[in-house]
């Protein structure tokens, strides 16, 4: 059982306990699987109100069993040992009980959740008690002498009553623990259970849609017919070329190439399998949902079968069983990066090019394709002109490897298997056999752990090896025989004969 599902239901047994709903707040606390210290308290206390002595009396150890500095927990087990006459093991809790106070007057539980002061002569005045019935009136009659050095103002007429009941060898009343007073859990942390609603609910504003009252982040359709001011990602456009569905439960990954996604989210069926298992899209991300979780969304232009109504409410039943993956059933589905990008592109019979530069990355192109729209692919990856890189088909550029505009393509592609060819890339620095750059390095300011598979871990005041810069934020580089990217502000330069890289 989760912090949260434990703070929710002991805040709604202590509310039963303030409804005089005792039978039901015990029942809520003995659901709990694994109570603190103080829920453990709160057991025994309501079980002493039933006047189940032995029930109250396991609840006490296992208070005691999970803090043993929890005095009130000694002296509540200890008023359980005396209402069941067992003296001798009520003066011993008893007696714990003052030992914990630690010579001070008293303890005050409202930091704790607890609205009790316990006092240390009221716990001395039951040390007194409990001698009495064992017959050791003279030691009683100094535990209530040592009282009186403890004692404050208010409760200076217990402990007079108490001395004069002893001198004439008479027992006198205990002082008990006020009933239905509980530990409760941090009013803090019981505020943030409740879900709060800041941004307010979404509304369409202005949509081409008839009746549209979709308001996730994907758009049901282009909004224009036109190229977008700002290119859209190739994945967006096949999700609006699916077909639409609302996702009607919870649904959570195990393997890499499933979706993770809740109910009200709408994704992009792009293939359906014959196991049940359908490849979506949902906010750009591809990856397989159980087909079981989902319900068809209508979407028409022109039809006004829609007025008024708007998207359909999950259900609130308990989710499908999951449905079992079959090899050569199962549509493909890979969740992100490059094996996702070799999925859907293998899927629409592109060659696959790994190109091996100071990392390794994929693009992909029409089998076939001449020599300018290689380059021009691999060139926006890498974001620098055609003439500044070399191709070859060796990771050794010779005059046999080089590819240049003049190379026959036809047999560059007869190397290729199954759609899929490596080829190795250098820039004109590294190939004129003068290299125009160092090597750069950093140290690292600040230890950095990684966050996903791709980044690079590393300690602080370790040496990373510059490999190349992916954005104003982030590095690539090379530490302890690793390679990955990592915050550009966690290291610093080290400079090189006086020079830093730009």
């Amino acid at each position: 059982m989760s912090f949260v599902d434990t703070l929710r239901q002991w805040d709604n047994a202590v509310t039963c306990v303030d409804r005089q709903d005792l039978t039901e707040a015990l029942a809520i606390f003995l659901a709990i699987q694994e109570p603190n210290s103080k829920i453990y308290f709160d057991i025994g206390c309501l079980h002493l109100l039933n006047n189940d002595l032995d029930a109250a009396e396991k609840a006490f150890d296992c208070s005691i069993g999970k803090d043993e500095h929890l005095a009130v927990a000694f002296f509540q087990r200890g008023m359980t040992f005396y209402r069941k006459q067992r003296y001798e093991e009520s003066l011993a809790d008893f007696q714990h009980a003052f030992r914990t106070l630690r010579g001070n007057q008293l303890i005050d539980y409202k930091a704790l959740g607890l609205r009790y002061k316990l006092f240390a002569c009221e716990v001395l005045l039951n040390v007194a008690l409990c001698e009495a019935h064992l017959g050791k009136w003279e030691k009683a009659h100094e535990n209530l002498v040592k009282a009186l050095d403890y004692k404050i103002d208010t409760k200076l007429n217990i402990i007079d009553r108490a001395l004069d009941s002893a001198l004439k060898q008479k027992l006198f009343k205990p002082v008990e623990f006020p009933s239905k007073v509980l530990f409760k859990p941090n009013r803090h942390y019981v505020a943030e259970l409740e879900k709060k609603d800041y941004l307010g609910k979404a509304k369409v504003v202005a949509s081409v849609v008839p009746q549209d009252a979709f308001s996730g982040f994907a758009p049901l359709q282009p909004q224009v017919e036109e190229s977008p001011t700002y290119p859209k990602e190739r994945e967006v456009l096949r999700a609006l070329e699916g077909q639409p569905h609302t996702v009607l439960y919870e649904f959570v990954p195990e393997t890499s190439d499933e979706l993770a996604v809740v109910p009200g989210n709408i994704v992009f069926v792009l293939q359906k399998g014959a196991d049940n298992w359908a490849s979506v899209v949902f906010n750009e991300r591809r990856g397989l949902v159980p087909y079981n979780y989902l319900e068809r969304l209508e979407i028409s232009l022109a039809s006004k079968q829609n007025e008024g109504q708007g998207r359909s409410q999950p259900p609130s039943k308990e989710p499908p069983t999951r449905p079992e993956r079959k090899p050569g059933l199962t549509p493909s589905g890979k969740a992100s990066g490059d094996t996702q990008q070799k999925d859907e592109q293998s899927t629409n019979n592109l060659c696959i090019v790994k190109v091996c530069f100071t990392f390794n990355f994929a693009v992909s192109v029409p089998p076939g394709c001449t020599y300018a729209i290689l380059v021009e692919k691999i060139c926006k990856k890498l974001n620098l002109p055609s003439t500044s890189i070399t191709l070859s088909l060796t990771s050794e550029a010779t005059e046999e490897s080089i590819i240049t505009p003049s190379t026959e393509m036809e047999g560059v592609w007869r190397r290729a298997t199954g759609l899929r060819i490596t080829l190795w890339c250098n820039t004109k620095e590294q190939t004129d056999g003068n290299p125009k750059s160092e090597t750069h390095y950093f140290v690292a300011l600040h230890s950095y752990e990684s966050s996903s598979p791709e980044d690079l871990n590393f300690h602080q005041g370790e040496t990373v090896t510059f490999l190349s810069r992916v954005n104003q934020e982030w590095l690539e580089g090379e530490c302890n025989g690793k390679t990955g990217i990592f915050p550009a502000s966690f290291v610093e330069e080290l400079p090189v004969d006086g020079r830093t890289m730009k």
